[in-house]
């Protein structure tokens, strides 16, 4: 039984509301024009984008091991006269020239994520005069699966893709409604360096990769309906299909990384046996049992959530107004694009977008961060370019972290299992550039990474170069895993290591500073430069509120960690917690908002695009509502400060600020602002928004964006401590005055389900998986606060007044 299934309302809260809610699907009514117009499909490693021509017709293809470069040396050793060099100068007060001086602590570039290649399909003519108006290709979020369907001369046409985590293959299944009426010519290309051959009639193998940098095969194999049609072999690389019924291409694809730490001109793998072998296990599977193999593996994951919104007891249809002013018909649903219900949305705000794009956010994660799979980077594993934006790496001042916030709260534990790879990696090259540039013990990260675990600085300027803190924020994720799972086992064997080695890193590079502080020195705040007391812009100093933010999260952590473990009597443990009472502390400017840096520096920029100076509140809990009103209150006006223009990341990083304020107005202002439907062709106009196909914008294209809105929106509804349980902290009342929604997680290992009406609690159960555990919970509804026991293997349901009405056993 899925977490959804296991609680419901002990009567439907209100009927209307699930007539309300749309199918879950992004949908279109002609072709890809732009590949952000194209579907993506992923199963974690194997990602492909799908255009819908109709009579030729894309998948753009992307393994998620492609990158360019080798294992490369993290380090400097002319870094610590750097140091010195520089530390000095931020005593002085000479920041401009400190700043300057800190470019020769950077180091070299990542890395670049590459593409895969395309699958290209050729139709016949006839397919050219077909019916507009049959036209339709969608993505349905309850099924992992791009579907394209269309009436040429009579003859309904209709392909299926997906990508399947199971059998580790891209599958497409093209049929006609009439027989023999299929033919098509298919064949693989790439805009890299690759050499394409025929294996017999149905099988093309495409082979490609610099000789000296990571190599890749992909190999297409193409059944087709048995009695009708036949296979030609065309130019020696492209196979034909004349009159059948249907056709099956299945596709696989491997490349030769073996880890972070071979180099590609040492590993042993062949990307071409690999694929022919992942072929071969699947040989006997017909297309309806790979596709069933699919949707189960999928489902699992996908169905432990679901969320229903409404903005009235009478359901949104009669609400509907778009761009045209046309009052639409429940009925009429059917034939409304994705891309008007984005335009629409700033006056119609329908609940049931939300919900889409809640649920895509949870779609993405679980295609592109599998287990055994690589990190999620900058664009997940979809990329047309041969150098993608900021080289599709994985940024650690926010990037990679946001693409990980919903898979804890939004039920996707298992999604996160390749972060925690990654960092352990991370830790491995860290521990090198920790001891050769720092002279520190532990290790350390900084902001750009890449799929070699790159831990030394970026190239070029401090301001967004020099950042020690990456492998820190990533750390918090480890503890976070634990207050979600309760895992012990996982805290001691994998994640306590790491936060040992990160504190060891943070102790050694905290110094002596004014007023008895210990103090980073240099210090920055992500990407944002300020005004030195002198007039000259400067990027570098010390102790940033971000950087003692992090700190003090990670110092929290492990004493924490300790505790559990019974490690608390180590020395590491024991200088922590000597050393916590000397950090920095979070200070408020004398215009009442939170101090960026640890002066209260002229900001030349207040509406950047960087909130890294609020990170205490979120995702950080230092600061919170109860224990530092004061803190929270400059936050608020930080935030008012700062603007509501932004990326698409920067747009949802508020969302989840204004949501752990309680302030459920300006957190749905963020949500509306997000809604805003960016033109490909002139991008640079736009600061945010959605594309098309719902990708979010910085522009161009990050992922980030939507991983952020999925953890902002569970924010709203559900937030939580160890001990405590917050019961739509900030729901808009307003907007969504009916809803339900099951299968979240909170911290102490419980899921939560949720539903209300006319914008007040009607119900909430609890229940916990979590074998022979017991949670003492204290459940916050509004100004009434319970304490209640959570057992496993119960499921408990309370009604508004948060009392105790039902508890049973599954």
């Amino acid at each position: 039984m899925e977490d959804r299934d296991v609680w419901s309302p002990s009567k439907m809260v209100n009927v209307e509301m699930e007539k309300a809610s749309k199918p879950l699907k992004i949908r279109f009514f002609e072709a890809a024009k732009h590949w952000t117009d194209a579907l993506p499909i992923g199963n974690g490693r194997l990602g492909g984008m799908v255009w819908g021509g109709v009579v030729s017709d894309t998948i753009n293809l992307n393994d998620d091991t492609i990158w360019t470069g080798d294992p490369g040396n993290y380090t400097n050793s002319d870094a610590p006269k750097v140091l010195s060099d520089v530390r000095k100068l931020v005593n002085d007060g000479k920041y401009a020239e400190a700043t300057k001086a800190a470019v020769n602590l950077s180091g070299n570039p990542s890395q670049a994520y590459q593409l895969l290649g395309d699958i290209k399909l050729d139709f016949d003519e006839s397919h050219g005069a077909y019916d507009k108006e049959t036209y339709e290709r969608e993505l349905d979020l309850n099924t992992a699966m791009v579907k394209v369907k269309y009436t040429a001369g009579g003859i309904t046409y209709t392909r299926e893709h997906f990508s399947s985590s199971p059998d580790q293959v891209i599958v497409t299944n093209i049929s006609s409604s009439k027989t023999g009426s299929l033919s098509f010519t298919v064949y693989l290309d790439s805009k890299l360096r690759y050499e394409s051959r025929l294996s017999g009639q149905n099988q093309i193998i495409m082979e490609g990769g610099n000789p000296m940098a990571i190599k890749f095969s992909a190999v297409l194999d193409l059944k087709i309906s048995g009695g009708t049609g036949k296979m030609h072999v065309v130019d020696d690389k492209k196979i034909k299909v004349e009159g059948a019924d249907w056709a099956v291409i299945r596709l696989t694809a491997s490349s030769s990384f073996d880890g972070p730490f071979t180099k590609s001109s040492e590993s042993k793998k062949n990307p071409t046996s690999e694929s022919l072998q992942d072929l071969d296990l699947i040989k006997n599977f017909s297309y309806a049992e790979l596709s069933a193999r699919h949707l189960n593996d999928y489902q699992k994951l996908f169905h432990r959530v679901s969320l229903q919104l409404s903005k009235c007891s009478k359901g949104v249809a009669e609400d509907l107004s778009f761009a045209t002013g046309k009052q639409l018909k429940a009925t009429e649903d059917d034939k409304v694009s994705t891309a008007q219900r984005v335009k629409s949305f700033k006056t119609d705000e329908d609940p049931s977008f939300v919900e889409l794009l809640f649920q895509y956010g949870r779609y993405l994660l679980i295609s592109c961060s599998r287990p055994g799979t690589q990190a999620s980077n900058l664009q997940g594993i979809w990329n047309k370019d041969v150098t993608p934006p900021w080289d599709g790496a994985p940024h650690t001042n926010i990037n990679l972290q946001m693409n990980y916030w919903p898979s804890l709260p939004c039920n996707l534990k298992e999604c996160q299992e390749p972060l925690f790879d990654y960092i352990s990696s991370l830790a491995v090259n860290g521990s090198k550039t920790a001891k050769v540039n720092y002279e520190a013990s532990g290790w350390v990260v900084h902001q750009v990474s890449d799929i070699w675990a790159k831990t030394s600085p970026d190239r070029g300027e401090a301001v967004w170069a020099l950042w020690p803190m990456g492998g820190a924020w990533l750390c918090t994720h480890l503890w976070e895993h634990y207050t979600y799972t309760m895992d012990k086992d996982f805290l001691k064997n994998k994640a306590y290591p790491l936060m040992e080695g990160c504190a060891s890193f943070l102790l050694d590079w905290l110094i002596e500073g004014r007023g008895g502080y210990l103090q980073t020195n240099p210090s920055t705040s992500p990407e944002h430069m300020f005004v030195a007391p002198d007039g000259q812009p400067a990027s570098v100093s010390y102790s940033s509120t971000m950087d003692m933010s992090i700190i003090r999260e990670v110092f929290s952590a492990v004493v924490s960690a300790s505790e559990v473990l019974g490690k608390s009597g180590d020395d590491l443990v024991k200088k922590v917690l000597k050393a916590q009472t000397r950090l920095y502390p979070t200070k408020i400017a004398k215009d009442g908002s939170i101090m960026e840096w640890a002066e209260d520096f002229e900001d030349p920029e207040v509406h950047h695009r960087h909130v890294s100076h609020l990170f205490g509140l979120f995702p950080g809990h230092t600061i919170t509502l109860e224990k530092t009103p004061d803190l929270c209150k400059a936050v608020d006006y930080t935030l008012i400060k700062r603007g509501e223009e932004g990326p698409g990341w920067s747009t949802t990083w508020k969302a989840a600020l204004w949501a752990r304020l309680h302030n459920s107005e300006h957190a749905y202002r963020m949500v509306k602002h997000l809604v805003d439907l960016v033109d490909p062709d002139r991008e640079a106009d736009f600061e945010g928004g959605l594309y098309s196909n719902l990708f979010t914008a910085h522009p161009p294209f990050q992922i980030d964006g939507n991983f952020g809105f999925s953890a902002a929106i569970a924010e709203m509804l559900v937030q939580s401590t160890m001990e405590d349980l917050y019961l739509l902290p900030a729901l808009p009342r307003d907007k969504w005055q009916n809803g339900c929604v099951k299968g979240l997680k909170a911290r102490g290992g419980v899921t939560v389900g949720i539903s209300w009406t006319k914008g007040d609690l009607h119900e909430v159960g609890l229940w916990s998986n979590n074998s022979g555990s017991v949670s003492t919970i204290s459940l916050h509804y509004r100004e009434n606060v319970v304490t209640t026991k959570v057992t496993s293997g119960t499921v408990y349901t309370f009604n508004k007044m948060l009392k105790c009405i039902n508890a049973y056993s599954p």
